[in-house]
């Protein structure tokens, strides 16, 4: 029996996934506002958040529901809404507000909180680091991109056998579609089938990180850099102590060349004694001629002058900001880093992604009140308060020694000005720019030939259209119009796939067994096909979005998330 689903909001994200659904022969209903030209079938008009339309769309006798607006407070009506007419129903909130989706997770039952920005930022870091990445797949708690081989005669896989492939632990198969005939990837491997020109191969790949990201001697070298920055910053500071130094130094030698009865020691700690008002060894005043009395006198006035301004100064200094920032504030690293021009939902999730990967970042942004300038601040991460797009703003990052630029702004016509300025100052650094228009990030590719534009909502509408289908999902992607998902299953009495080996099961259901987490262990590679599937078991596998089905068909409750690992 197909799921029946519901999409509300049928903006661009909306819109995609209603596609999707269709397109995997769900049977879907869209709920909007307003029409859509050239789409009658299928499409309720009317508000969401009204009982009204949720009934007419069969919101009581739906699998699940999918809220995609923009806006929380409208997502949050409809959620309610939803819930109320049907208690059951499986529910897939849109949310910009993290924080909020992890309480709606924890709190209601058959609830998935996912974001454009998080599904899609991973993937713009890794167009960053070089990868033409069509998705994220969560497995060892870590994010790997996803990439589509398409084998052709010049393709170093070509004739190379999928058992090779298939050993390699830190690459996943995640599926395959040859050119012909059509053979599931596990009868593939064991049939020692070797890839032809025109056969597909997704593929996860394992991240490589950079170690040692900071040495001593980086460490060094930044507090050196910061100390010079605050030294010109602190002029004025440097300036009064010295004037005191002066001071202190001009009276005790003065002193002692008039009275040479008194020693250089004796002359520099009545000095200080004076000049700060402390007092001490007055008799090196007080029998001195007239104009000695008199210049003491001067120096006490100037001295409690510099004295206060220099008090004044240091307590700012030690007390207030500045010595923390001294300390704590990043230097903007000379070489092999990314600049990300915009500090928003896409920009903080890109640097999250490279900084755990242990790569150096710059931030680019000229709102000086971010929402997330304390997170990137928190990461150690340097932010410049500035337009990118000027060439200054993106040599102050040192661009010319970067290795990419992320233009992810809100605003598109930024992004591409950013881009071009970019590659007016370095025309080889590969650049990455975010493009809300789909239409338009095309005509920007074809174009300007940048590395990638890449529109968030096409990235992360697979995602939502393979939660609405069934369970949580720890990836997905699209090949050749089919739409698969990466999920794991609980294995119970009452699993189709209880108490078969992993191989028969996975060419009966054609689905990919990425690895098996028992108890004791976790299985991959050869060990895991010949593993035959018992209570507890929690299979991690890949199939095809239209054959979910097959699993939550009978065990609907039984999908779990990545974080049950």
């Amino acid at each position: 029996m197909k799921p029946r689903i519901i999409v509300c909001c049928l903006g661009s994200t909306g819109y995609q996934i209603f596609g999707l659904l269709r397109q995997q022969g769900a049977s879907v209903v869209g709920v909007g506002e307003r029409p859509i030209p050239g789409e009658e079938a299928g499409i309720i008009v009317g508000d969401p958040r009204s009982a009204a339309t949720l009934l007419a769309a069969g919101i009581r006798d739906a699998d699940a529901i999918a809220i995609a607006s923009d806006d929380d407070a409208v997502n949050l009506a409809i959620l309610m809404q939803a819930r109320l007419l049907n208690p059951q129903i499986r529910i897939i909130t849109r949310l910009f507000n993290g924080s909020l989706g992890d309480r709606l997770d924890r709190t209601l039952p058959q609830h998935t909180s996912m974001s454009v920005s998080t599904l899609a930022a991973p993937i713009f870091a890794f167009a960053a680091m070089g990868s033409r990445a069509i998705g994220q797949l969560t497995l060892f708690n870590e994010t790997w991109p996803i990439h589509e081989e398409y084998i052709d005669e010049r393709h170093p896989w070509n004739g190379r056998k999928l058992a090779e492939l298939w050993e390699d632990k830190r690459r996943m198969l995640i599926y395959y579609l040859p050119q012909h005939p059509h053979i599931d990837l596990v009868s593939a491997v064991l049939a020692g089938k070797t890839l032809e020109e025109g056969d597909r191969l997704i593929v996860a790949t394992q991240l490589s990180k950079r170690h040692n990201r900071r040495s001593w001697g980086r460490k060094i070298q930044e507090s050196l850099g910061n100390w010079r920055r605050f030294q010109q910053q602190n002029q004025a500071t440097a300036l009064a102590l010295l004037a005191l130094l002066l001071t202190i130094l001009t009276a005790t030698f003065t002193y002692t060349f008039v009275n040479t009865d008194t020693s250089f020691v004796d002359s520099l700690y009545f000095s200080v004694g004076m000049i700060t008002g402390a007092g001490g060894n007055e008799a090196v005043a007080e029998q001195s001629p007239i104009p000695l009395k008199l210049f003491t006198a001067l120096m006490m006035l100037v001295g409690a002058g510099a004295v206060g301004i220099c008090y004044a100064l240091l307590n700012d200094f030690i007390l207030g900001s500045r010595f923390r920032q001294l300390w704590d504030t990043p230097q903007i690293p000379q070489r092999h880093h990314y600049i990300v021009c915009g500090l928003g939902d896409i920009g903080i999730k890109a640097i999250e992604q490279l900084h755990t990967n242990g790569y150096d970042v710059v931030v680019i942004d000229r709102d000086p009140n971010c929402r997330f300038l304390s997170t990137a601040q928190g990461f150690k991460i340097p932010v410049i308060q500035a337009d990118a797009t000027l060439p200054a703003s993106l040599k102050a990052a040192n661009i010319e020694k970067a290795e990419a630029v992320l233009a992810v702004t809100s605003n598109d016509m930024t992004n591409l000005e950013i881009a071009l300025t970019a590659k007016g100052v370095v025309p080889q650094l590969p650049v990455v720019v975010r493009s809300e228009d789909p239409r338009f990030a095309l005509m920007v590719q074809q174009v300007f030939d940048f590395e990638r534009v890449l529109n968030p909502t096409e990235m992360a509408a697979p995602a939502f259209a393979a939660a609405a289908i069934g369970g949580r999902i720890l990836g997905n992607g699209m090949t050749a119009g089919s739409l698969w998902v990466a999920i794991a299953t609980l294995i119970t009495p009452a699993h189709p796939f209880y108490h078969q080996t992993v191989k028969e099961s996975a060419m009966k259901a054609d689905f990919v067994p990425l690895y098996i987490q028992t108890q004791e262990r976790t299985i991959h590679g050869w060990e895991l096909l010949e593993t035959s599937l018992d209570v507890g078991d929690v299979l991690y596998l890949t199939i095809p979005a239209n054959k979910l089905e097959l699993l939550w068909r009978t065990t609907p409750s039984k999908l779990i998330s990545s974080s049950s690992s």
